[in-house]
């Protein structure tokens, strides 16, 4: 575990499953919304037409193409408090989830990861994302994991969903 976990004001926590495309953020974090018997959204949901076309055509995003986007994950985080939330939401770098918590503190951030070689035989499985194959090494070299202070855990996503989930569960309640 990272930093410490913080007490949200409601009791239904708001937790953003991150990591790179392929991860597996959409899968577990639907599983664990399920568990907790909170809402589920996917943080792609609220990109812009234009970041989904560049996306589409292998061009990676800026930053000044992010921003708007997180601030869009954060609102929807802020507006969750209370009701708790589980979003799926790539967070690659350490400032965007700064911005993220700049708009809903109590977010902790669960970060999957696994080899490179099982996220590219996903992505390259998958046939209706946005997001191609090719810009997974993009997302591996903006990677920076959770840092000491940031709350939240990192798991390994050799395992079944359901799996991941009970590790999850069972990490954020210690």
């Amino acid at each position: 575990m990272t930093g410490e976990i913080p007490e949200s004001e409601g009791s239904a926590p708001l937790i953003c499953v991150m990591g790179v495309s392929a991860a597996g953020k959409s899968t577990v974090g639907i599983a664990l919304a399920e568990t907790l018997g909170v809402s589920f959204a996917d943080a792609d949901g609220l990109h812009s037409d234009a970041n989904k076309a560049k996306m589409n055509a292998g061009t990676p995003l800026t930053d000044d193409d992010r921003w708007p986007w997180l601030d869009a994950v954060g609102g929807a985080f802020d507006s969750a408090s209370g009701t708790g939330l589980v979003m799926a939401c790539s967070a690659l770098r350490r400032v965007y989830r700064d911005r993220i918590r700049s708009v809903a503190s109590d977010v902790v951030f669960v970060h999957l990861t696994g080899s490179r070689e099982l996220l590219t035989s996903r992505a390259e499985a998958r046939t209706d994302h946005f997001m191609p194959a090719s810009l997974l090494d993009s997302q591996l070299a903006t990677l920076e994991p959770l840092g000491a202070d940031e709350a939240g855990l990192e798991v390994t996503v050799d395992r079944a969903p359901d799996v991941l989930v009970v590790e999850i569960v069972e990490r954020l309640a210690r």
